[in-house]
């Protein structure tokens, strides 16, 4: 089972980069550290300062990575090395998002209306700028059926998360969602960070606690506390609520892990660099910048093989990992750190979204 949908397909294949993106001065520019800061970083203790506001720094280390009690693609567990970095505090939030669009005049993927040269057969009804939006039923339903809560609404986009008439107005601490692979790439770049690998995230996401089943440890609601932004009661048609939000959260309304960031464990789920393949590849022997142990940053031939081959169009697909706060125990428990998932990268949802990285020099 899938959480919260087999994969519906919005748009195409990865659009070329805008005018804006192509213009030197889009970009900030890369962080950039001291050599005595550089000699620290290697000793694996953190710089004087973090390269940019509100990053948590995360030492090298080795851990076990994936699971094999659970879904078959977390498979199969195995030693990973990561080198040291910096991990974005939380999840890029509306506010963040604004300030990066109003300095580049970033137009996202949802917000372009479909080529058709790049959807043959499309319906010409169909081709419109939007975005998938969770749409809750009323009754219970066959859960093998996306398409019986996500609904493409025309008009949606991280501006307008739930469609046309919705807004993000208040919602500043929230995370941005409905983000394309290419819209987190380019506002890594502006911001001089990058996007981490999914060995990186996943090694973030533990906070420190080898083989703990969650970020937090070993109970899903220790003491009868809710951790994160999942789904309490039957999905997708009743949402109990216990957590006290039905869609996303505040991005640090929940308890940081032990290394001191948050959510990255439900709310919305975030992109990594590597290409999705059904199971982890055997390891490496370490981590280098824009590779995992399982799949390749730059590898052209994991990039083909992420292609779904249940569906006629070849879109690639990136992994994505924490899980949102549609993860339900009776239809996806894909709230660990070692749960795994595809996303096309043409394709956004109200809950997706992303974080960024600094890697050690």
């Amino acid at each position: 089972m899938r959480c919260g949908r087999e994969e519906p397909y919005r748009n195409s294949i990865l659009y070329s980069r805008s005018s804006e993106e192509r213009d030197p001065q889009f970009y900030q520019g890369t962080a950039v550290v001291s050599e005595a800061e550089a000699a620290g970083m290697r000793a694996g203790h953190p710089p004087t300062a973090a390269p940019r506001e509100n990053m948590i720094w995360i030492p090298d280390g080795t851990f076990r990575m994936g699971s094999d009690r659970h879904y078959a693609e977390e498979a199969p567990a195995h030693q990973v090395t990561v080198g040291a970095f910096w991990i974005d505090r939380t999840p890029v939030t509306n506010r963040e998002f604004r300030k990066f669009v109003n300095a580049t005049g970033h137009v996202t993927f949802a917000e372009l209306k479909p080529d058709a040269k790049d959807y043959p057969g499309a319906l010409p009804r169909m081709l419109k700028a939007g975005s998938l939006v969770f749409t809750p039923p009323k009754q219970p339903v066959d859960l093998r059926d996306w398409s019986q809560w996500w609904k493409l609404k025309f008009g949606a986009n991280w501006r307008r998360p739930y469609g046309p008439r919705s807004s993000i107005s208040g919602l500043d601490d929230h995370p941005v969602v409905h983000i394309a692979y290419r819209d987190a790439l380019a506002y890594a770049t502006w911001a001089g960070k990058e996007l981490p690998t999914e060995a990186e995230w996943e090694f973030a996401a533990r906070g420190g606690l080898e083989g703990a089943e969650f970020a937090w440890g070993d109970e899903l609601t220790p003491g009868n506390r809710q951790m994160a932004n999942t789904w309490q009661g039957a999905f997708p048609h009743e949402n109990l609520a216990l957590d006290r939000y039905e869609r996303t959260s505040p991005v640090t309304a929940f308890p940081p892990n032990g290394y001191g960031v948050y959510d990255m464990i439900g709310n919305v789920w975030e992109w990594t660099t590597d290409w999705y393949l059904p199971q982890h590849e055997p390891p490496g022997s370490r981590i280098t910048p824009g590779t995992s142990a399982c799949c390749s940053g730059g590898d052209v031939s994991k990039r083909e093989r992420s292609f779904d081959p249940s569906v006629s169009l070849p879109i690639p697909r990136k992994v994505m990992k924490g899980g949102s706060f549609l993860c339900a125990p009776n239809y996806c428990k894909r709230y660990r750190p070692a749960a795994r998932m595809p996303q096309a990268i043409d394709t956004t949802t109200c809950h997706l979204g992303f974080r960024c990285v600094v890697r050690q020099p």
